[in-house]
């Protein structure tokens, strides 16, 4: 048996036993930079697999301690790590377990044998009927935020993104008017997910039972989005006529095995947790496409010949299949600048990871924006191209070199929602302006999920028409 291992590429052959697989190469950074790179997840995975490899084991103390991390980021490792269907690799990490003590049990955070039920009666909620209908606010939203522009105009791309999700996704998750009420919002989100990420990246934390100030302040940021979606609920629940798709879609779920339907609680917790998943992640993906499209005018007005072919009416979920151009930038974007760049799971029994053994109680990463902006895999991977997603450049692609939604059983259930919505928002702001980026770079920071790290300037300018205006 011993001759097959230098070949090996088990996969669940079953050709050698997991046992008798090596483990992951150690990471051979210096302490410091290793626990530097591990804190800056959006950045440090590449820095990580640069040098210890596409498989690379990284230690920071004693197992009690913390864990040993496995990170993979090629697409066989990754492909091994996000296909487990039976348990034996599981969401339950720190963060998401700080996440259930915190704001509730949600698809997020849920561990296996619980999260498999509630899976299976969300699912149905996100066909693509009801996700057109979800995305209906969408374009309504990004007109009227852009109607306030002013011919000649700078405006911050960010602040002007997250006006445009917060009041879609009111609308759509909460059936709720949150225009102009962002603070109710975004500060009990920022609160919430800062306290389960530092608790979690901390190695010594105070028991759970302690009333600490941090955990008082994270615990009342929660209970004004449970209230925030308990009144959503409550509303459709009075009047089952009320605008608010997706809180009537879950009251509506049974599970079909079980027929179960979700409790007042369970629904708020998705609730919370989807208004999370679509404000800040489609904000940024809204506004990175943005300012790339104003650092290229050739791309934009590409974008935005497209959008006139189909006349000045107002866009629905019908017209992002003639779109297809203005879709290859939201990828592109999406490529570069995933609003989660990286990703956990624990091993719960050895398991195998790209030929390696990765043992029980291993925290295993895995890294979206690595693979993503891997040289190896991408030519010129920090050019802006949204050509990489034309049909022809798309065929014969690794599938697990580009999964800004995830893969597998738990894959982002909203990401047809995601899509549509980017698509639909940046077709119509391009539509009715031209976007001119004032500064160069764009900066990033990670809290749970990558967002801006500053106000993204931008010069717009009312367009006129598409293809006739520039001839």
């Amino acid at each position: 048996m011993t001759e097959l291992l230098p070949s090996t590429n088990t996969h669940g052959d079953g050709l050698v036993p997991v046992s008798a697989l090596p483990l992951a190469p150690r990471n051979p950074l210096p302490f410091r930079q290793r626990l530097a790179a591990v804190k800056s997840y959006h950045t440090g995975t590449e820095m990580l697999r640069d040098a210890g490899g596409p498989v690379t084991r990284i230690v920071l103390g004693p197992r009690w301690l913390m864990p040993p991390i496995v990170l993979a980021t090629s697409p066989q490792a990754i492909h091994d790590v996000l296909t487990v269907k039976d348990g034996s690799i599981d969401n339950t990490t720190r963060v998401p377990a700080e996440l259930r003590r915190v704001l509730g049990t949600n698809l997020v955070n849920l561990p296996h044998h619980e999260w498999l039920p509630r899976r299976r009666t969300i699912q149905p909620v996100f066909t693509k009927q009801r996700v057109n209908q979800f995305a209906g606010h969408i374009t309504d939203a990004a007109e009227s935020v852009c109607a306030k522009w002013t011919d000649g105009s700078v405006i911050d791309l960010d602040a002007q993104c997250h006006a445009l999700t917060l009041r879609a996704l009111g609308l759509s998750v909460l059936g709720l008017d949150l225009d102009g009420r962002a603070a109710v919002v975004e500060e009990p989100f920022n609160v919430v997910f800062g306290y389960a990420v530092a608790r979690a990246l901390r190695p010594l934390r105070a028991p759970g039972w302690l009333p600490t100030p941090a955990r008082h302040r994270a615990r009342r940021a929660a209970d004004s989005l449970h209230r925030l979606a308990g009144q959503a609920l409550q509303a459709c629940v009075a009047d089952p006529t009320h605008e608010a798709p997706l809180v009537q879609a879950l009251i509506a779920a049974t599970d079909p095995i079980t027929g179960k339907r979700l409790s007042d609680d369970q629904i708020c917790n998705e609730l919370i947790i989807f208004l999370f998943a679509g404000f800040d992640t489609l904000a940024t993906t809204i506004t990175y496409s943005l300012w790339q499209l104003g650092r290229h005018p050739v791309i934009q007005d590409r974008v935005a010949d497209e959008v006139a072919e189909l006349g000045d009416r107002r866009l629905t979920s019908a017209d992002a299949a003639a779109l297809s151009y203005t879709t290859a930038v939201v990828r592109e974007a999406l490529r570069i600048c995933p609003p989660a760049p990286t990703g956990t799971r624990m091993a719960i029994r050895d398991i195998e990871v790209a030929g390696y053994r990765v043992e029980a109680g291993t925290m295993l990463a895995f890294g979206r924006k690595a693979v993503q902006n891997d040289p190896t895999l991408w030519e010129n991977p920090r050019e802006f191209d949204p050509d990489r997603f034309s049909p022809e450049n798309t065929a014969g692609r690794d599938r697990w070199q580009y999964l800004p939604f995830g893969g597998g059983p738990r894959s982002c259930i909203g990401s047809h929602f995601a899509m549509l919505e980017a698509v639909l928002a940046l077709a119509t702001f391009v539509r009715r302006y031209e976007i001119r980026s004032q500064n160069a770079d764009f900066p990033l920071t990670a809290h749970f999920t990558m967002v801006a790290d500053a106000a993204i300037p931008a010069r717009v300018h009312v367009r006129s028409t598409g293809k006739e205006a520039r001839s």
